[in-house]
């Protein structure tokens, strides 16, 4: 007896070297290839990279972390801990490092890891079907009701053009008042440039693709108020280019009614109160209400904003000669959703002509994923029936 279990002891061993023999030939192979040429779209599995941290984010699972990786700016390969994890479950870490590649890696159970696919030049792949049980995709709620099960709460979902995703509570759920109620979930889908500031010498703008995909026959009326401050009731602050571009962002956001813009730091305080409006005059503020169902009006994002920069979101730049150029180079490229452009600096001469484009995560991201027995959750299938 005990030599059988000497032996499996020795199996056992054998196979752990032999794995991480081949973490570490996989991982040579990697380093020997050029990021901005390898295409790495498989997984490893009880791999972890640490370190060389971005920014972590919840996912629910490694095809959606690898989603993540992809369209955040900086981002070349990341590490998921999965639901059985004992710790941290849920929790997808976007990585990067100077070299291009991780700086190290270790065996460890409950992690997977993965390279971005930004240069495998594939369509990105939205489409989440997968229905997660017992898992509570928290926070982000606009809308709940009651229904019979998950599959119709997942088709309201599907058809509401704000929803990106949802969480539905079963019949077998501790709480009886709470049952088949099904939450409707919103997270930006449309890019928001994380600062905006004053700058001279640049000039910024949007790529030419419409920001938005669904279509109204009815185009919005609307109206802003100058030098007005809409006092209060304020649920969320977001950074905006122009009183128009504030406007959009509200009209986007389910729980926005009306919005107040500051020119003097370009933000965008986004309200809600469907009860009263109480309006204060203020000087460099502008006001207004949010547009529904509606063909709203994108055409602050056609114009060009001079001495103005959006900060941080780089993925790549390249000199050119004119803005137009571009603006053209970030509509032609599918990754790009905004821009800023150096006319030239004399005390900046390294980022004269330069364009850098810039992109943000759009994809549905649900702020707080955690386990919670008998709910259900999961995504909406537009992306599914447009792909």
């Amino acid at each position: 007896m005990d030599v059988k279990v000497s032996a499996a002891k020795d199996r056992l061993c054998i196979w752990k070297k032999m794995e991480s023999c081949f973490v570490r030939v996989f991982l040579l192979l990697v380093v020997c290839l050029s990021p901005t040429q390898a295409c790495i779209q498989g997984f490893l599995l009880n791999v972890d990279f640490p370190g060389s941290d971005v920014v972590d984010l919840y996912s629910p699972s490694v095809e959606h972390c690898q989603e993540l990786c992809t369209q955040h700016p900086s981002c070349l390969f990341f590490s998921y801990n999965r639901p059985e994890k004992s710790s941290g479950s849920f929790r997808c870490y976007l990585k990067s490092s100077s070299s291009g590649h991780p700086q190290s890696q270790v065996l460890l159970l409950g992690v997977t890891s993965g390279y971005s696919l930004k240069t495998c030049n594939l369509e990105p792949t939205l489409c989440f079907s997968q229905v997660f049980e017992d898992v509570d995709f928290h926070g982000g709620d606009y809308e709940t009701f009651f229904t019979a099960n998950f599959e119709e709460c997942q088709r309201v979902c599907t058809l509401d053009p704000v929803c990106q995703f949802f969480t539905f509570v079963t019949g077998n759920f501790s709480s009886p008042d709470v049952r088949y109620k099904c939450h409707l979930k919103f997270s930006w889908f449309v890019p928001r440039p994380a600062a905006v500031a004053l700058k001279s010498g640049v000039i910024s703008g949007f790529s030419q693709k419409p920001q938005l995909t669904q279509h109204f026959a009815t185009v919005c009326q609307s109206q802003l108020f100058s030098n007005t401050d809409f006092r209060g009731n304020d649920f969320l602050e977001s950074q905006a280019v122009s009183p128009e571009h504030c406007q959009f962002l509200c009209s986007v956001h389910p729980l926005c009614t009306y919005f107040s813009f500051s020119s003097n730091d370009f933000r965008c305080f986004l309200k809600n109160n469907p009860n009263s409006m109480v309006a204060k005059t203020k000087s460099n503020f502008t006001s207004g209400i949010s547009s529904h169902l509606c063909q709203i009006d994108e055409s602050w994002a056609k114009l060009t904003y001079r001495d103005i920069e959006f900060r941080g979101s780089d993925f790549r730049s390249e000199v050119v000669n004119f803005v137009d150029i571009c603006q053209e180079k970030c509509t032609e490229d599918p990754n790009c959703q905004f821009y800023t452009y150096h006319n030239g600096s004399f005390f900046h001469p390294e980022h004269r002509h330069r364009c850098y484009m810039k992109r943000v995560v759009t994809m549905p991201t649900p702020s707080h994923i955690r386990r919670v027995d008998n709910v259900m959750s999961g995504f909406t299938l537009r992306n599914c029936r447009s792909s």
